[in-house]
């Protein structure tokens, strides 16, 4: 293995920007080659490497693949690209960082996963809510006993809109698997994480109420819904429940989480950074403040989450471990999201073991 591992990105969008500024904050990590087929984009991954002239840039990511001397890739490309840009990365022995959410479908997962499991390299999913501080304190906390046993969590995101994105890609289900698939991925992969269960049951309500309504991509109206509720029954009798609001701009958190089990109860907020910690006594509890993790060196969008998920990943690929976030988490966050979605249009209760 090179002393410095060096990336390839697919992809250099928002996102595929953001992991490039990250990895060029890690020591022994380079981004020596990026490939996207839209001309602004590859501009932007140009300069987000600090224009270094060493750089590699393709239009094609299979030339990428075939040509740069690379060790790792992060594939950032639009969701709906995601399984085909990974069976390109199967054919190589590279390891890959698959951003979120690993696949729009089900079959598009599960070929994943089966790719995952023979592949030389290793396959991490980017999931980096994980990784932000109060929440990694937040999931912590609960699995040392914090809470007793843990009976109800929920997660609440009230936020601004969809960012636009090149091609408006992002503005259509077809692409983005539906909002509870696109963004909430993140938080069903919190939830399945935090239980420490397999959720078996989704029921959902949810709507396009005030977003994008008045927007026309080629004649066609925008149909990614901006608001939901979603509740997740799991085998062990937990349950869980999701609040989405789209359109809540000016709200004091982004994202509020709440765990109450039989001992007690934990709330965390981000981006405020604080965790409350209380007991089955009346108002008896206490409020922490959680600082930043003492490595991160850029934090980006996710709060430092992205920067220490590369060193997770690059810990992996040095020290020949399994991805701390595997293609099986993935394809779970997204079943949950396929159900929610399913359980909106038919109005009914969907079983993940009846999803095909």
């Amino acid at each position: 293995m090179a002393e410095v591992i060096r990336y390839g990105v697919i992809g250099t969008g928002m996102m595929g920007c953001e992991h490039i500024r990250n990895i060029m904050e890690i020591d022994d990590a380079r981004v020596v080659a990026i490939s996207d087929p839209d001309d602004r984009s590859r501009g932007w991954g140009i300069l987000c490497s600090g224009e270094d002239p060493d750089l590699e840039v393709f239009e094609d990511h299979r030339e990428m693949l075939e040509r740069a001397a690379i060790d790792a890739v992060v594939v950032a490309s639009p969701n709906h690209t995601h399984a085909r840009v990974m069976a390109d990365v199967f054919t190589t022995d590279k390891h890959v960082l698959l951003e979120k959410p690993m696949c729009t479908t089900l079959e598009d997962c599960r070929a994943v996963v089966e790719g995952a499991s023979s592949h030389p390299g290793v396959v991490w999913v980017g999931l980096e809510y994980r990784y932000m501080a109060p929440v990694a304190r937040f999931i912590r906390e609960i699995a040392e006993g914090r809470v007793g046993e843990l009976k109800m969590l929920s997660i609440r995101e009230h936020r601004h809109p969809f960012l636009p994105k090149v091609g408006d890609w992002n503005r259509f289900n077809r692409n983005t698997g539906g909002t509870l698939v696109e963004k909430c991925c993140h938080f069903f992969d919190l939830m399945n994480l935090t239980v420490g269960a397999r959720p078996v049951r989704v029921y959902a309500s949810g709507g396009q109420d005030v977003n994008h309504l008045e927007e026309l991509y080629d004649g066609e109206v925008p149909d990614i819904i901006d608001n939901a509720y979603v509740i997740v029954d799991y085998e062990n009798g937990c349950r869980a429940h999701l609040d989405l609001c789209m359109f809540a701009e000016s709200s004091r958190n982004e994202q509020e989480l709440v765990a109450t089990g039989s001992g007690g109860k934990l709330e965390c907020f981000v981006p405020e950074g604080t965790i409350t910690i209380g007991t089955r006594k009346f108002k008896d509890f206490e409020t922490i403040q959680v600082g930043a993790d003492e490595r991160v060196r850029y934090q980006g969008f996710h709060h430092g989450a992205s920067y220490l998920e590369h060193l997770d990943f690059l810990d992996a690929i040095r020290g020949g471990k399994p991805p701390r976030v595997t293609a099986s988490d993935g394809l779970l966050s997204v079943a949950v999201g396929i159900a929610a979605h399913r359980s909106i249009d038919e109005k009914s209760p969907i079983d993940i073991a009846e999803l095909s």
